[in-house]
């Protein structure tokens, strides 16, 4: 395993701590175990960093020319996603999720090392931004970085980083134009590019039927559609999903809870008063319905590959209990102890962006107050792949007439789309927990196909989550939380007989 690079000066420290954080998050998507996800982060960190630092000497020896290059954060996330390359092509790649690994193996991935022409216009446009440009654009967008935070972090002005952030966006629709028109397409696809550009202009210009379905199956057109459509919240899954690929929706969702742990759950467009969040409501909602949109527009042949087995990780990000995200909002210091020193500092308690905390970090966003309790250091096994696991699905026990329930269960549907949707299951448990497993019914037939924050199985129309490795403890009062994607076809009534370790919960 390389050494991690050490950082040259105070400004590269504090870049290093950010940059760290966002590589052990994406690597956690990436990965079938907490060891595995910080071996991949600290090969990844390392190979990226040396590509930043090659590209700004060039930039200093050179003629002063601009370097075409993704701002840090992608460029080292785009590392992790080759590094996890590199291990399946050596016999590594057990150790990374299955549904990556089938993704690695298809169409969509070769586009990234492919021909310049054929790779996603996202990721086209990024690079084609000035660095300051692009680095404001990624930060607030694909980071959900508070506005006034992200301006500080690149030396802006707060009270002018909201024009600044909308002028940059305009700038990326208009390179991602460029090169959509640039790519090799199709006499079809050819013929729709003009009206594309100007249906997607205006919020309030409706989309011909015939764009529509050329939509629904060209990949590359969607794509295309997502970068240009600056409206309706859909710009950071276009960012994210052409950026770095699989898992990019994941990602985003696990870094978004990861601000508003830390910031609370507002994600303005301007300052807000002493720079912090403000006016977050609606802008929140905007952002998630537009995931959401964003993902079904993307989506057509793209998400097939990824979709193909059950449970996979790339939907790994998770919603902590209050407490836990108290515990563990602030990130630590970079760089994180070397795991192959003893002991390995792991813990079972989830980080505020959904990943399992690896071996081989410091007390951090990733290693939150279990060590504090005299935890003993992971040295478990790699579990298996999340999705794997099967639960035997037991008869509900009922509280005895007079007593109350030991649960109390919601389920909250969000975003839906004509075969899909998205929904959160949270339980209150009336006593302390060491492991758990929640079970509900479907009655129209609905399938999960992706959980987060718990292992999935499904027999017939009975679904279980059990819990993952992060997360099994829960104290009285404490809350239960995952979230799941799952399609659905006619109807879509919500769950029934809902359970936590067998027993009926109270629901409404």
């Amino acid at each position: 395993m390389p050494d991690l690079p050490a950082p040259q000066d105070a400004t590269e420290t504090a870049l290093f701590s950010e940059c760290w954080d966002a590589v052990l998050s994406y690597a956690d998507l990436c990965t079938a175990g907490s060891t595995a996800a910080a071996q991949l982060a600290r090969e990844a960190f390392a190979q990226g960093i040396r590509e930043v630092r090659e590209a700004e000497a060039s930039a200093v020896r050179g003629t002063g020319r601009r370097s075409s290059r993704l701002p840090r954060i992608p460029l080292l996330l785009a590392a992790v996603r080759a590094t996890a390359a590199d291990w399946e092509d050596t016999g590594q790649g057990h150790r990374l999720d299955p549904d990556l690994r089938l993704w690695l193996h298809s169409d969509q991935a070769a586009r990234y090392t492919g021909p310049p022409l054929s790779r996603p216009v996202a990721l086209r446009g990024l690079r084609d931004l000035q660095q300051a440009d692009a680095e404001l654009l990624w930060l607030a967008e694909a980071e959900s970085l508070p506005l006034p935070l992200a301006a500080r972090r690149l030396g802006l002005d707060p009270a002018t980083a909201a024009d600044e952030l909308a002028q940059v966006r305009r700038l990326f629709r208009d390179r991602c134009h460029r090169n959509h028109l640039d790519s090799p397409m199709d006499a079809e696809c050819r013929s729709y590019a003009r009206l594309l550009d100007a249906v997607t202009r205006s919020p309030a210009a409706d989309t011909p039927e015939d764009l529509s379905r050329h939509l629904a199956t060209c990949v590359r057109c969607a794509e295309a559609a997502a970068c240009l459509r600056l409206h309706g919240g859909g710009l950071p899954a276009a960012l994210t999903g052409g950026v770095i690929g699989w898992g990019g929706l994941a990602y985003l969702e696990r870094r978004r809870r990861a601000t508003e742990a830390r910031f609370g759950p507002a994600r303005p467009d301007g300052p807000g008063e002493g720079g912090t969040p403000a006016d977050g409501p609606g802008r929140t909602r905007a952002v998630r319905g537009g995931l959401m949109a964003a993902a079904v527009l993307v989506s057509g042949l793209a998400l097939t590959v990824s979709l193909l087995q059950f449970g996979g990780g790339e939907a790994d990000s998770a919603t902590r209990s209050d407490a836990d995200r108290e515990a563990v909002a602030d990130p630590g210091p970079y760089p994180p102890v070397d795991p192959g020193a003893p002991p390995a500092p792991a813990s079972d308690t989830a980080s505020p962006d959904g990943g399992r905390p690896p071996a081989g970090t410091t007390p951090d966003e990733h290693a939150p107050d279990r060590s504090a309790s005299g935890a003993a250091a992971d040295t478990r096994p790699d579990p298996e792949p999340q999705g794997s696991t099967s639960a035997t699905a037991s008869p509900p026990r009922t509280a005895p007439p007079g007593e109350p329930a030991a649960c109390h269960a919601t389920y909250a549907p969000g975003n839906q789309w004509p075969d899909g949707f998205q929904a959160t299951v949270t339980v209150t448990t009336a006593e302390p927990l060491d492991t758990w497993r929640v079970a509900f019914t479907f009655r129209d037939g609905q399938r999960v196909t992706q959980m987060w924050d718990a292992e999935a199985s499904q027999q017939g129309s009975r679904v279980t989550a059990t819990a993952a490795d992060y997360n099994r403890t829960v104290p009285a009062g404490g809350k239960i939380a995952f979230g799941f994607l799952a399609s659905w076809t006619g109807k879509n009534s919500p769950p029934t007989d809902i359970t936590l370790d067998g027993r009926s919960c109270a629901t409404g």
